[in-house]
């Protein structure tokens, strides 16, 4: 056996058997299965999605845009160092624009405190970034609302808007695009009286594009002042109906004498009062009641909506009036008149009025009159005309007179 150990023959026969052995221990990759990768068994690839990128650079005096939220990063290399990379995270992937000059350029994508040990692979590894100087610049904040919040009949102002100025910082070129500084405020229904909100601030270039800036503050207070659209108009007494049989209406009058409509401003213009309707035909005493105040197309309220009516009346008496003197009137100095009918030339008249009116009458308080100015000789009917008092009514006993009219003898 010492013989065989010192033959050189026997010792290469012997690495080979191992090498062999050991050879066919080593486990075989299926070039069928996808994801497999042909590492040493002591290797391993991860692969590590959405790591943040930080970029390196001045930002009190730059502005850069173009440098990606995250990227992928793959790693290769022993399991122990790619696993605790993976788990740990406590690498950094990075871009320093420390020495960048102002404009567009492609620069590297970075990482940063993970093993030599290991292989990584970042996608995208580079990034095509805008490097622009920062300015600041105030800008007038402007209120934007809709007409639709705003209920009918009434009208908004000018808003106001707390504070009205924000401060807006960005990349100059971005900067000098800023054409509006808005606040737009929305209501989820229609108002009727000032409001305020709060409201975000946006700036717009010229074609009303939100632009990449940051503003300060971002949210500022408005109000809108909102004030009623009206005007004070007379309220107007329309009769209904007839009174009841012997009833006079003496007088309606209201307790209020005006209201105020409220409208769009153009359908003011088309009204000058309202109105209160009192039915009559079924006042037969003094009444007081409570009447909707009547109001025309396109008003949007009025105030009060509701008015107290006052109703004085007179229940109408009776009275008759007898022996009233019939007066002739442009008879000629050489005609001579004789009543036929009624013979004494006197007639009745029955009046009806207010009592205390009715009562006091007598026949001096009326004027009966006929017309003989046209008529010839002979018999003739004429109408006879009353004059009467006031807030009466009357009816002669006979409409007609017959008269005789003859010459006088010479």
């Amino acid at each position: 056996m010492d013989k065989w150990m010192d033959n050189p023959w026997f010792i290469k026969v012997v690495a080979l058997v191992l090498a062999v052995l050991l050879f066919g221990s080593v486990p075989k990759n299926d070039p069928d299965k996808p994801g497999d990768v042909n590492v040493p068994s002591d290797e391993k690839v991860e692969t590590v999605e959405d790591v943040p990128v930080k970029r390196v650079y001045d930002t009190d005096t730059l502005v850069v845009s173009g440098v990606p939220e995250t990227v992928t990063v793959t790693l290769q290399g022993p399991k122990n160092l790619v696993q605790q990379a993976k788990t740990l995270r406590n690498f950094e992937v990075f871009v320093d624009l420390t020495e960048a000059e102002l404009g567009n350029q492609r620069v590297p994508i970075t990482i940063k405190d993970v093993s030599d040990r290991l292989t990584v692979t970042i996608e995208p590894g580079y990034a095509n970034v805008s490097i622009q100087e920062k300015v600041t610049k105030e800008f007038r904040v402007e209120a934007e609302f809709s007409g639709n919040i705003v209920e009918e009949g009434y009208i908004a102002e000018k808003p106001a808007v707390k504070p009205n100025k924000v401060q807006i910082t960005g990349a100059k070129d971005v900067v000098d695009k800023i054409t509006f500084v808005k606040a737009t405020v929305n209501s989820s229904g229609k108002i009727s009286e000032t409001i305020t909100r709060e409201a975000s601030v946006l700036a717009l270039d010229k074609d009303m594009n939100k632009l990449n800036v940051v503003v300060e503050p971002q949210v500022v207070e408005v109000t809108i002042p909102i004030k009623s659209s009206s005007k004070k108009v007379p309220i107007d007494i329309v009769r209904k109906g007839t009174p009841p049989s012997g009833v006079t209406i003496d007088s309606i009058t209201l307790e209020t004498k005006e209201a105020e409509i409220i409208a769009d401003p153009g359908v003011l213009e088309e009204f000058d009062n309202v109105r209160v309707e009192v039915d009559v035909s079924k006042i037969d005493e003094d009444t007081e009641i409570t009447l909707p105040v009547i109001i025309g197309e396109g008003i949007v309220k009025v105030s009060p909506e509701t008015v107290k009516v006052t109703v004085k009346v007179t229940k109408a008496s009776e009275k008759s009036i007898s022996n009233v003197p019939i007066e002739i009137d442009g008879m000629d100095e050489g005609f001579e008149v004789n009543f036929l009918d009624p013979a004494n030339g006197q007639t009745n008249l029955t009046v009806s009025g207010p009592s205390d009116i009715v009562s006091a009458l007598s026949s001096d308080d009326f004027k009966i009159l006929i017309d003989v100015s046209e008529l010839d000789e002979g018999n003739y009917e004429v109408d006879m005309k009353v004059t009467a008092p006031q807030n009466i009514t009357w009816k002669l006993a006979k409409e007609k007179a017959s008269i005789s009219v003859a010459k006088k003898d010479a």
